[in-house]
C-alpha cells in the first residue's frame, strides 16, 4: 500500500452526523475518563480551512481568485500527507470533484478510506435551515441547487476556502459513484438505532484497532446529552454565528411534524432516486 495514503475522510452533506462522529473519535483516541471538549477536536480539521492552506501552499489564500485557491488544494492534502507520521482525519463538505487541470480535488494518491455520513434529507431541510439562521424554503432551495457552494462570496473574506456542495443527491453521488475511492456510507439513522455496531464498522473500515469497551465508553463520552450539555455551558466554536445553538435535537423523523406537504414534495421531486436507493423513499 502507498506509504502516503493517511487521510481518512469524513464527508458529507452538511447537518448529516459529521460532527458527531468527529466528537466519538476524539473520545475513542483520547487517554482520559472524562468526555472530550467539544471545542478540542484534535483528530480532525476541516479540509477547507483557510489557515490549513496558507500554511501548506506557502501563500495568502487572500491573494488568489477562488478558482486557484481550488486548483491549489489538492496539494494541500498532499503536503499534508508526505509530512505526517500519523493518519489524519479531515473533515469535508465539499462535493466529490474533477478540477480544471485533470485533477480531482481530493487526491486518491494520499486517500485511505472515505467515510461517508448520509442523512433523511426530509430531516437535513430542517437542520440546515436551523443551522443556517434561513427559513426551511430557502434551505429546501440550497439542496436543490446544482450551484449551490459555501464561502463563495468574494464581498468578505470567509474563514474557509469555497466548498462546491452541488444538490444533495449530487454530493452522495459524487463520493459514493465518481470518486472510485474506497468508500463506507453511514445512515446517521443507523448511527443513532445501531451506534456500537455502525461505529465499530467505522473503526475497521479504517483500519483502526479499538475494543468493544472503548468503543462503548467512547459512544457514552459522544452522547447527545453530553454534547448539548458542553454547548450550552460553553459554546460551540463551530457554531454559524446567527444560529442559536449547533446541537439541536439529534434526532430523525422530526420531518414528519415540520414540513408541508408542499416542502416534501419539492424535496422528494428532486431526490426521489436517491432517496429510494438509501432507503428514505417511500416512507
Amino acid at each position: 500500500m502507498n506509504e502516503n495514503k493517511k487521510i481518512v475522510w469524513l464527508a458529507s452533506y452538511p447537518k448529516s452526523g459529521n460532527t458527531w462522529f468527529r466528537i466519538f473519535l476524539t473520545n475513542l483516541l483520547n487517554h482520559t475518563n472524562e468526555p472530550a471538549d467539544i471545542n478540542n477536536l484534535y483528530p480532525s480539521t476541516i479540509a477547507s480551512s483557510r489557515s490549513l492552506f496558507d500554511e501548506a501552499i506557502g501563500l495568502e489564500s487572500s491573494d488568489l481568485t477562488l478558482d486557484e485557491v481550488e486548483l491549489l488544494r489538492p496539494q494541500v492534502y498532499r503536503y499534508m500527507a508526505g509530512t505526517s507520521n500519523e493518519v489524519l482525519y479531515h473533515k469535508i463538505h465539499d462535493a466529490w470533484i474533477s478540477l480544471p487541470d485533470g485533477n480531482t480535488l481530493v487526491p486518491e494518491d494520499v486517500t485511505k478510506a472515505v467515510l461517508y455520513f448520509i442523512r433523511n434529507p426530509l430531516d437535513v431541510a430542517i437542520s440546515f435551515a436551523h443551522h443556517s439562521s434561513t427559513t426551511i424554503d430557502k434551505a429546501i432551495g440550497m439542496m436543490n441547487d446544482s450551484h449551490y457552494a459555501f464561502c463563495s462570496r468574494q464581498t468578505k473574506l470567509h474563514n474557509q476556502t469555497r466548498q462546491k456542495l452541488l444538490s444533495w443527491s449530487e454530493h452522495i453521488a459524487s463520493w459514493v459513484d465518481q470518486s472510485g475511492l474506497p468508500v463506507l456510507v453511514m445512515r446517521y439513522e443507523d448511527m443513532i438505532t445501531d451506534t456500537l455496531a455502525v461505529f465499530k464498522d467505522a473503526m475497521k473500515f479504517s483500519g483502526i484497532e479499538a475494543t468493544d469497551e472503548k468503543i462503548r465508553k467512547s459512544i457514552e463520552f459522544s452522547s447527545f446529552e453530553n454534547i448539548q450539555k458542553q454547548e450550552k455551558e460553553k459554546g460551540f466554536r463551530e457554531k454559524a454565528t446567527k444560529s442559536e445553538s449547533f446541537f439541536r435535537k439529534g434526532i430523525s423523523g422530526d420531518w414528519k411534524n415540520v414540513l408541508t406537504s408542499e416542502q416534501i414534495d419539492k424535496i422528494v421531486s428532486r431526490h426521489q432516486k436517491m432517496m429510494e436507493r438509501f432507503g428514505y423513499w417511500p416512507v
